[in-house]
């Protein structure tokens, strides 16, 4: 199976541009950046903007923390990741 082209991403993204690389809404990207799990944008000039590198390094974070076997509370509850 072959993937279909990406599209060419600049290096710096504005916040509707890093929502959209990882195929989310604004509401939700800017709440992961609030919680930390995103990061946060560089100011230049007053212009908020995403590092797509630093973008890619805390989505291949996010993957390993979903990767961690359920712990004993998510058993008694029934949660299954």
């Amino acid at each position: 199976m072959t993937r279909a082209a990406a599209p060419s991403w600049p290096r710096a993204l504005r916040l509707a541009h890093a929502a959209e690389y990882l195929d989310m809404g604004k509401t939700k990207f800017l709440e992961l950046v609030d919680d930390g799990r995103l990061p946060r944008p560089v100011a230049i000039d007053g212009v908020r903007l995403w590092d797509r590198f630093d973008l890619d390094d805390a989505f291949e974070a996010l993957k390993s923390a979903t990767d961690a076997p359920p712990n004993s509370f998510d058993a008694v509850l029934g949660i299954k990741r």
